[in-house]
Formats: structure tokens, sequence, C-alpha cells
């Protein structure tokens, strides 16, 4: 347990049996009455925002929280097997933790993975990943006059929407948060 005062942005505490992640801590001296610690929290799990007030000297438990990369190796029913590159010790991730940039994984991929006490609580694809068109129209000629947009197949199985010169075969850059086209990779 620690104090109240020790907490810092960013730590994972559990709050009320949740673990919850630090968003906001601020030290508030009103006027004549107590100093105390004003909070914004947000639960791993739901992603809900709470707010609270800490006594200075109330205690907290910090959790222990360890963030490795892990290699991304293949989908499993509703998670995905991931693999230490230190221990080669293979984990099982629940799918939701990667929110919808999941679709864009693919096989050797580099993934950011915190767990507390062997249990996953977090999980963070690449922001930006390079993959190969598989099916695409081909561009109608005098069809550029604005930069338009048609639809594209990528490896993993994924329609994006690509502008009118890419072609099937090319490689392009995906920011997996949205779904958009960055660029086309030579």
């Amino acid at each position: 347990m620690a104090k109240a005062s020790e907490v810092k942005t960013g730590n994972i505490l559990r709050f009320n049996g949740e673990l919850v992640s630090v968003e906001e801590f601020i030290h508030r001296t009103p006027g004549n009455l107590r100093a105390f610690y004003q909070a914004k929290m947000r639960n791993v799990k739901t992603g809900k925002l709470v707010e609270y007030r800490f006594r200075t000297d109330e205690e907290v438990e910090i959790a222990r929280v360890e963030t490795n990369d892990y290699q991304y190796l293949y989908e499993d029913g509703d998670t995905f097997v991931v693999m230490d590159n230190n221990t080669f010790e293979q984990f099982n991730i629940p799918k939701h933790l990667f929110g919808s940039s999941a679709r864009f994984l693919k096989e050797g991929m580099q993934v950011l993975v915190a767990m507390e006490s062997d249990e996953p609580i977090m999980a963070q694809a690449p922001t930006t990943v390079e993959l190969e068109i598989t099916y695409t129209e081909p561009a109608v000629k005098g069809d550029t006059s604005t930069n338009a947009l048609k639809s594209a197949t990528v490896e993993t199985g994924v329609e994006i929407r690509v502008p009118l010169f890419v072609n099937q075969g090319d490689k392009v850059k995906v920011d997996t948060r949205s779904g958009d086209y960055i660029e086309r990779v030579k």
C-alpha cells in the first residue's frame, strides 16, 4: 500500500476492486480547507471515466504492471496468441483488448501488451502497418479530377479506401487506429 501523495499520472491503481489508469492527478489546497488530491481515472476493462478525491494520507494500492513487446503469432478463436521475445513463452490475449486495430494484425508483427500478475490488461497494435493490396478495381482513365478514393482489400482481409493510383500488389501504409490510408510504400 502507498500513500495518495506517491501516485503519479500514468500509474495503474486497484480502486474499488477494479484496475484503473490514472489520467490526471492534481494536488489541491483550497484556502483554509485541508489539502486533497483530485484524480481522473479510467477503468482499464470498461473504459469508464471515474473522478475521485483522495485525502493526502489515504492509502491506495498501486498495481505492478509490466509492459513488454511481444510477437503476434496467430489467431485462436476469440484470443490472439503472442510470444515473449526473450523467454519464448506464449500467452493468449483476448481480442477485445486490441480494439478496432486487431483487424490489421498479421503474423510476426510486434505488439505491446501490459500484464498485471500474468493477466493481460491492455494491448496495443503498432499505430501504422504496411500491408499488401490483394484486390482493387483498376482505375478508369479520366477519373482523377479530384482526389477520388476507391475500395481495396488488404492482405488481412480488411477493406480500406485508397487513391486511384494504387494497384493490386502494391504495399500501402495504414493507420491502425482509424483504418485510413497514409501512403504507398516502395
